[in-house]
């Protein structure tokens, strides 16, 4: 007796995996399909907020919250270490500390986000980018409800307005695309190395010293000539300074900041998404 096309429905598919060689697959069609699938990275980001309680509203305030009492503890330190009050610090902690937790938030969640998506890679056919990349979009999402914060605290604390402010969205847009390389970048190390999760906490806390954050962009010119030449090769100093001197002071950033915040931007994500493609192909072996 034949088989009818009932019986074909439940017929069992056997699937194999070997190791890939790692390679670039024609990025064309495969940045085409990115494109046409970003709706999928969109509800994976979606998904991933209520499932965090974003969309209530004490989750909504938790996310002001926690970068609100560390900018309340490090100001403490601050002012004790330096004995003076200064109003204007506490801003830049604030408005630093919301966007550098936003960058922090984007590359610890995308580290995990390929290792933590082992049956969806294994049964669904799409660019496994989408994965890390809905990561940055959840962690821009976290980041929205501080601005209003932020330009609470620009009134009380009486800063000047100017329509330059708006130019600061360049230096937040270097940020979220910088973090889409680091979210790549970090996600194809988890699956190779799966202790990178664990290291990277130590790295970006290393790195949030080495940021204008906890100091002011004009004290770079007290330090030390080999403290200053590090701080000024940390990608995340002209991208913070440029978008601090914006916002805070409707200051224009030197051209050198821009081209700066541009380059580490489109560096970082030409390297984290060319690393990325090239293994994605051979990570659900790595899984397995």
């Amino acid at each position: 007796m034949a088989p009818t096309d009932v019986d074909d429905e439940f017929e069992p598919v056997y699937h194999r995996y070997t190791p890939h060689r790692a390679g670039l697959p024609p990025l064309v069609p495969y940045f085409r399909e990115l494109w046409a699938r970003r709706e999928f990275a969109a509800e994976m980001s979606k998904a991933s907020l209520r499932s965090s309680n974003v969309n209530t509203v004490f989750g909504q305030l938790w996310l002001i919250l926690n970068p609100m009492l560390l900018a309340g503890v490090y100001y403490l330190l601050v002012t004790i270490i330096r004995q003076r009050h200064d109003p204007a610090l506490f801003t830049h902690l604030v408005l630093a500390l919301f966007a550098f937790t936003m960058v922090q938030s984007a590359a610890s969640t995308g580290a995990t986000s390929v290792t933590g998506s082992g049956r969806l890679l294994i049964n669904t056919a799409f660019p496994r980018l989408l994965i890390p990349l809905s990561a940055v979009r959840t962690a821009f999402w976290r980041f929205l409800p501080t601005i209003p914060i932020y330009l609470l605290f620009h009134i009380i604390v009486g800063l000047t307005w100017h329509p330059r402010m708006m130019i600061s969205l360049y230096f937040l847009a270097t940020m979220v695309v910088f973090s889409m390389g680091l979210s790549a970048l970090f996600a194809t190390c988890q699956v190779y190395f799966r202790d990178t999760s664990s290291f990277l906490p130590y790295f970006l806390r290393l790195w949030m010293y080495l940021s204008p954050v906890l100091w002011l962009p004009e004290m770079l010119a007290r330090m030390g000539p080999a403290t200053k030449i590090i701080v000024e090769l940390n990608p995340m100093y002209p991208m913070l300074t440029g978008y601090a001197q914006l916002l805070q002071g409707g200051q224009t950033p030197p051209p050198w900041m821009w081209a700066a915040a541009a380059g580490w931007a489109l560096g970082a994500s030409l390297v984290g998404f060319l690393f990325f493609i090239g293994r994605e192909r051979e990570f659900a072996v790595r899984l397995t």
